[in-house]
Protein backbone atom coordinates (compact mmCIF):
# COMPACT_ATOMS: atom_id res chain seq x y z
CA UNK A 1 0.00 0.00 0.00
CA UNK A 2 1.38 3.56 -1.20
CA UNK A 3 -0.23 6.84 -0.01
CA UNK A 4 1.28 10.39 -1.80
CA UNK A 5 0.63 14.03 -0.78
CA UNK A 6 1.06 16.34 -3.08
CA UNK A 7 1.18 20.22 -2.69
CA UNK A 8 -0.24 21.90 -5.77
CA UNK A 9 -1.28 25.57 -4.47
CA UNK A 10 0.49 28.53 -3.10
CA UNK A 11 -0.04 31.82 -1.85
CA UNK A 12 2.13 34.88 -0.48
CA UNK A 13 2.34 35.89 2.82
CA UNK A 14 2.02 39.67 1.95
CA UNK A 15 1.76 41.25 5.12
CA UNK A 16 -0.51 38.20 6.31
CA UNK A 17 -2.66 38.15 3.70
CA UNK A 18 -4.07 34.40 2.75
CA UNK A 19 -5.31 35.49 -0.60
CA UNK A 20 -2.63 34.55 -3.57
CA UNK A 21 -1.26 37.57 -5.61
CA UNK A 22 -0.60 37.15 -9.33
CA UNK A 23 2.91 36.99 -10.34
CA UNK A 24 2.89 40.39 -12.95
CA UNK A 25 5.94 40.66 -15.15
CA UNK A 26 7.23 43.73 -15.78
CA UNK A 27 6.90 45.28 -19.72
CA UNK A 28 10.12 47.04 -20.61
CA UNK A 29 12.74 44.02 -21.36
CA UNK A 30 16.37 43.85 -19.48
CA UNK A 31 18.80 46.12 -21.38
CA UNK A 32 21.30 43.21 -21.18
CA UNK A 33 21.85 39.60 -21.37
CA UNK A 34 21.11 38.31 -18.22
CA UNK A 35 22.84 34.51 -16.66
CA UNK A 36 21.15 32.07 -14.40
CA UNK A 37 22.45 29.24 -12.68
CA UNK A 38 20.56 25.84 -11.47
CA UNK A 39 21.60 23.74 -8.84
CA UNK A 40 19.71 20.52 -9.18
CA UNK A 41 19.21 18.06 -6.20
CA UNK A 42 17.97 15.13 -9.14
CA UNK A 43 20.27 13.23 -11.04
CA UNK A 44 21.16 14.46 -14.89
CA UNK A 45 19.72 11.09 -16.18
CA UNK A 46 16.36 11.45 -13.86
CA UNK A 47 13.81 12.18 -16.68
CA UNK A 48 11.22 13.19 -13.87
CA UNK A 49 14.35 16.33 -13.29
CA UNK A 50 14.68 16.95 -16.53
CA UNK A 51 10.73 17.08 -16.84
CA UNK A 52 10.31 19.90 -13.53
CA UNK A 53 13.77 21.82 -15.43
CA UNK A 54 11.44 22.26 -18.88
CA UNK A 55 8.71 23.78 -16.70
CA UNK A 56 10.88 25.43 -15.47
CA UNK A 57 12.30 27.60 -18.28
CA UNK A 58 8.93 27.11 -20.33
CA UNK A 59 7.72 29.09 -17.65
CA UNK A 60 10.41 31.99 -17.75
CA UNK A 61 9.29 31.76 -22.13
CA UNK A 62 5.51 32.27 -21.51
CA UNK A 63 7.22 35.63 -19.10
CA UNK A 64 9.06 36.99 -22.04
CA UNK A 65 12.67 35.21 -21.67
CA UNK A 66 14.55 33.35 -24.61
CA UNK A 67 17.40 30.77 -23.79
CA UNK A 68 20.10 31.47 -25.64
CA UNK A 69 18.80 35.12 -26.55
CA UNK A 70 18.04 37.42 -23.55
CA UNK A 71 18.71 34.67 -21.18
CA UNK A 72 21.45 32.23 -20.72
CA UNK A 73 21.35 29.02 -18.69
CA UNK A 74 23.71 26.79 -16.84
CA UNK A 75 22.55 23.80 -15.35
CA UNK A 76 24.20 21.30 -12.54
CA UNK A 77 22.89 18.26 -11.14
CA UNK A 78 23.92 17.01 -7.88
CA UNK A 79 22.29 13.86 -7.44
CA UNK A 80 21.44 13.58 -4.28
CA UNK A 81 25.49 13.35 -3.60
CA UNK A 82 26.54 16.22 -0.76
CA UNK A 83 30.10 16.40 -2.41
CA UNK A 84 28.85 17.22 -5.86
CA UNK A 85 26.18 19.65 -4.62
CA UNK A 86 28.85 21.47 -2.67
CA UNK A 87 31.16 21.37 -5.32
CA UNK A 88 29.15 22.61 -8.35
CA UNK A 89 27.46 25.21 -5.96
CA UNK A 90 31.07 26.50 -5.66
CA UNK A 91 31.18 26.23 -9.46
CA UNK A 92 27.74 28.32 -9.96
CA UNK A 93 29.23 30.96 -7.65
CA UNK A 94 32.62 31.73 -8.97
CA UNK A 95 31.00 32.06 -12.58
CA UNK A 96 29.03 35.10 -11.00
CA UNK A 97 25.23 34.52 -12.81
CA UNK A 98 23.04 37.01 -11.93
CA UNK A 99 20.57 34.61 -9.91
CA UNK A 100 20.63 31.06 -9.26
CA UNK A 101 17.84 28.87 -9.23
CA UNK A 102 18.34 26.04 -6.02
CA UNK A 103 16.75 22.97 -5.64
CA UNK A 104 16.47 21.82 -1.93
CA UNK A 105 17.83 22.32 1.28
CA UNK A 106 21.16 20.84 1.24
CA UNK A 107 21.51 22.49 -2.52
CA UNK A 108 20.49 25.80 -0.70
CA UNK A 109 22.93 25.45 2.07
CA UNK A 110 25.74 24.70 0.32
CA UNK A 111 25.13 27.91 -1.85
CA UNK A 112 24.58 29.94 1.03
CA UNK A 113 28.23 29.04 2.17
CA UNK A 114 29.43 30.61 -0.85
CA UNK A 115 27.29 33.81 -1.83
CA UNK A 116 25.50 36.27 0.83
CA UNK A 117 25.33 38.83 -2.28
CA UNK A 118 24.01 36.66 -5.46
CA UNK A 119 20.56 36.30 -5.47
CA UNK A 120 18.84 32.67 -4.56
CA UNK A 121 15.50 31.40 -5.15
CA UNK A 122 14.72 28.27 -3.83
CA UNK A 123 12.21 25.24 -3.88
CA UNK A 124 11.14 22.11 -2.47
CA UNK A 125 12.57 23.38 0.60
CA UNK A 126 11.16 22.40 4.25
CA UNK A 127 12.20 24.77 6.76
CA UNK A 128 14.08 28.17 5.71
CA UNK A 129 13.60 30.19 8.56
CA UNK A 130 15.17 27.09 11.18
CA UNK A 131 17.94 26.66 8.21
CA UNK A 132 19.28 30.05 8.55
CA UNK A 133 18.40 30.71 4.84
CA UNK A 134 15.98 33.69 5.74
CA UNK A 135 15.19 35.98 8.45
CA UNK A 136 11.49 35.02 8.35
CA UNK A 137 8.49 34.09 6.03
CA UNK A 138 7.12 37.72 4.35
CA UNK A 139 10.10 39.55 4.76
CA UNK A 140 13.53 37.08 4.14
CA UNK A 141 15.53 39.93 4.57
CA UNK A 142 18.61 38.58 2.56
CA UNK A 143 19.89 37.30 -0.95
CA UNK A 144 17.50 34.35 -0.84
CA UNK A 145 13.72 33.46 -1.19
CA UNK A 146 11.17 31.00 -2.21
CA UNK A 147 8.92 28.45 -1.72
CA UNK A 148 8.43 26.14 1.09
CA UNK A 149 7.14 22.35 0.47
CA UNK A 150 5.84 20.92 3.61
CA UNK A 151 5.58 22.00 7.34
CA UNK A 152 6.90 20.17 10.78
CA UNK A 153 3.20 18.68 11.30
CA UNK A 154 3.48 16.18 8.29
CA UNK A 155 4.78 13.62 10.42
CA UNK A 156 1.95 13.01 12.28
CA UNK A 157 -0.17 13.09 9.81
CA UNK A 158 1.38 10.76 7.52
CA UNK A 159 1.20 8.72 10.42
CA UNK A 160 -2.48 9.12 11.10
CA UNK A 161 -2.89 8.25 7.27
CA UNK A 162 -0.61 4.83 7.80
CA UNK A 163 -2.96 4.01 10.66
CA UNK A 164 -6.63 4.28 9.02
CA UNK A 165 -5.50 2.15 6.30
CA UNK A 166 -3.39 -0.38 8.40
CA UNK A 167 -4.96 -0.18 11.95
CA UNK A 168 -2.76 -3.00 13.21
CA UNK A 169 0.43 -1.86 13.18
CA UNK A 170 2.67 -1.76 16.34
CA UNK A 171 5.60 -0.34 15.09
CA UNK A 172 6.75 2.80 12.44
CA UNK A 173 9.59 3.72 10.94
CA UNK A 174 10.43 6.76 9.69
CA UNK A 175 12.87 7.06 7.15
CA UNK A 176 15.38 9.38 6.73
CA UNK A 177 19.68 10.06 6.06
CA UNK A 178 20.61 12.58 8.57
CA UNK A 179 22.59 14.63 6.25
CA UNK A 180 20.43 15.99 3.81
CA UNK A 181 16.54 15.48 5.89
CA UNK A 182 15.34 19.27 7.05
CA UNK A 183 17.23 19.85 10.25
CA UNK A 184 18.79 16.42 10.24
CA UNK A 185 15.62 14.94 10.17
CA UNK A 186 14.17 16.67 13.62
CA UNK A 187 11.94 18.77 11.70
CA UNK A 188 9.52 16.22 11.17
CA UNK A 189 10.54 13.37 14.08
CA UNK A 190 9.29 15.41 16.89
CA UNK A 191 5.43 15.67 15.66
CA UNK A 192 6.14 12.28 14.34
CA UNK A 193 6.96 10.53 17.88
CA UNK A 194 4.62 12.60 19.85
CA UNK A 195 1.71 11.30 17.44
CA UNK A 196 3.16 7.85 17.33
CA UNK A 197 3.23 7.19 21.28
CA UNK A 198 -0.64 8.98 21.45
CA UNK A 199 -1.73 6.05 19.22
CA UNK A 200 0.45 3.64 21.36
CA UNK A 201 2.77 2.83 18.20
CA UNK A 202 6.02 2.51 18.25
CA UNK A 203 8.08 5.12 16.74
CA UNK A 204 11.32 4.66 15.20
CA UNK A 205 13.49 6.85 13.61
CA UNK A 206 15.21 4.76 10.76
CA UNK A 207 18.81 6.79 9.41
CA UNK A 208 19.98 5.71 6.60
CA UNK A 209 23.06 6.78 4.08
CA UNK A 210 23.14 3.98 1.63
CA UNK A 211 20.87 1.34 -0.22
CA UNK A 212 22.20 -0.93 2.48
CA UNK A 213 20.91 0.76 5.26
CA UNK A 214 17.39 1.41 3.40
CA UNK A 215 17.22 -2.91 2.93
CA UNK A 216 18.31 -3.15 6.95
CA UNK A 217 15.47 -1.11 8.08
CA UNK A 218 13.03 -2.63 6.26
CA UNK A 219 13.97 -6.13 6.19
CA UNK A 220 14.26 -5.85 10.03
CA UNK A 221 10.85 -4.15 10.60
CA UNK A 222 9.54 -6.66 8.20
CA UNK A 223 10.71 -9.98 10.50
CA UNK A 224 7.65 -9.27 12.49
CA UNK A 225 3.92 -8.71 11.60
CA UNK A 226 2.76 -5.01 12.54
CA UNK A 227 5.51 -3.00 11.18
CA UNK A 228 4.86 -0.12 8.85
CA UNK A 229 6.80 2.93 7.10
CA UNK A 230 7.32 6.53 6.56
CA UNK A 231 9.26 7.77 3.68
CA UNK A 232 10.12 11.57 5.70
CA UNK A 233 10.39 14.00 2.80
CA UNK A 234 14.10 14.02 1.72
CA UNK A 235 16.04 14.62 -1.52
CA UNK A 236 18.79 11.81 -0.99
CA UNK A 237 15.41 9.02 -0.70
CA UNK A 238 14.04 10.91 -3.83
CA UNK A 239 17.29 9.47 -5.82
CA UNK A 240 16.74 5.94 -3.96
CA UNK A 241 13.46 5.82 -4.14
CA UNK A 242 13.62 2.73 -6.73
CA UNK A 243 15.27 0.50 -3.40
CA UNK A 244 12.75 1.75 -1.11
CA UNK A 245 9.98 0.94 -3.16
CA UNK A 246 11.28 -2.75 -3.96
CA UNK A 247 12.17 -3.28 -0.52
CA UNK A 248 8.84 -2.37 1.03
CA UNK A 249 7.23 -4.79 -2.11
CA UNK A 250 9.37 -7.80 -0.89
CA UNK A 251 8.35 -7.44 3.09
CA UNK A 252 5.13 -6.66 2.32
CA UNK A 253 5.16 -3.46 4.25
CA UNK A 254 2.40 -0.85 4.72
CA UNK A 255 4.26 2.44 3.30
CA UNK A 256 3.45 6.34 2.96
CA UNK A 257 5.46 8.79 0.61
CA UNK A 258 5.39 12.55 0.79
CA UNK A 259 5.45 13.21 -2.56
CA UNK A 260 4.90 12.88 -6.21
CA UNK A 261 7.26 13.60 -9.13
CA UNK A 262 4.68 16.04 -10.88
CA UNK A 263 4.31 17.64 -7.15
CA UNK A 264 7.96 18.80 -7.28
CA UNK A 265 8.52 19.86 -11.29
CA UNK A 266 5.20 21.91 -11.02
CA UNK A 267 7.03 23.63 -7.70
CA UNK A 268 9.90 23.99 -9.67
CA UNK A 269 7.87 25.75 -12.66
CA UNK A 270 6.60 28.05 -9.91
CA UNK A 271 9.71 29.61 -9.28
CA UNK A 272 9.63 31.52 -12.58
CA UNK A 273 8.30 34.50 -11.71
CA UNK A 274 9.93 34.83 -8.91
CA UNK A 275 13.45 34.08 -11.10
CA UNK A 276 11.36 37.31 -13.52
CA UNK A 277 11.18 39.71 -11.27
CA UNK A 278 14.79 39.45 -10.01
CA UNK A 279 16.18 39.61 -12.99
CA UNK A 280 14.03 42.95 -13.88
CA UNK A 281 14.85 44.26 -10.65
CA UNK A 282 13.05 43.17 -7.33
CA UNK A 283 15.33 42.22 -4.45
CA UNK A 284 14.88 38.67 -3.12
CA UNK A 285 14.90 40.31 0.29
CA UNK A 286 11.45 41.97 -0.59
CA UNK A 287 9.96 38.69 -1.66
CA UNK A 288 7.78 36.64 0.76
CA UNK A 289 8.47 33.05 1.02
CA UNK A 290 5.72 31.13 -0.64
CA UNK A 291 3.78 28.57 1.44
CA UNK A 292 1.63 25.76 0.12
CA UNK A 293 -2.19 25.80 1.57
CA UNK A 294 -3.62 23.38 -0.31
CA UNK A 295 -2.55 19.03 0.01
CA UNK A 296 -3.46 16.55 -2.24
CA UNK A 297 -3.67 12.32 -1.41
CA UNK A 298 -3.21 9.63 -3.56
CA UNK A 299 -4.00 6.54 -2.41
CA UNK A 300 -3.02 2.86 -4.46
CA UNK A 301 -5.43 0.25 -3.53
CA UNK A 302 -3.85 -1.87 -5.82
CA UNK A 303 -1.28 -2.52 -3.49
CA UNK A 304 -3.25 -2.02 -0.39
CA UNK A 305 -5.35 -5.36 -1.98
CA UNK A 306 -1.61 -7.04 -2.58
CA UNK A 307 -0.77 -6.58 1.07
CA UNK A 308 -4.41 -7.93 2.56
CA UNK A 309 -5.57 -4.40 3.46
CA UNK A 310 -9.01 -2.48 3.13
CA UNK A 311 -8.91 1.28 2.59
CA UNK A 312 -11.78 2.57 4.58
CA UNK A 313 -14.59 3.98 2.36
CA UNK A 314 -13.97 7.63 4.69
CA UNK A 315 -10.67 7.18 3.40
CA UNK A 316 -11.01 6.93 -0.63
CA UNK A 317 -13.84 9.66 0.00
CA UNK A 318 -11.16 12.16 0.94
CA UNK A 319 -8.45 10.91 -1.33
CA UNK A 320 -7.93 13.29 -4.46
CA UNK A 321 -6.74 10.28 -6.79
CA UNK A 322 -7.51 7.08 -6.12
CA UNK A 323 -4.91 4.01 -7.78
CA UNK A 324 -6.84 0.94 -9.07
Amino acid sequence: MAFCIKRREFVGLLAGATVARPFVALAQKPDRSRRIGVLMSLAENDLEGKAQLSGFMQGLSELGWTNGSDLRTDVRWGGGDIAQIQAFAKELVAGQPDLILSQGTPVTAALQRETRTIPIVFVVVTDPVGEGFVAGLPLPGGNITGFITSEAAMGSKLLDLLLDIAPGIKRVAMLFNPDTAPGGGKYYLGDFEAAARASKVDPIAARVRSDADIEAVVTSLGREPGGGLIVMPDFFLVNHLRPILLQAARNNMPTIYPWRYVVAREGVRRAAPYVDRILRGAKPADLPVQVPVKFEMAVNVKTAKALGLTVPASLLLRADEVIE
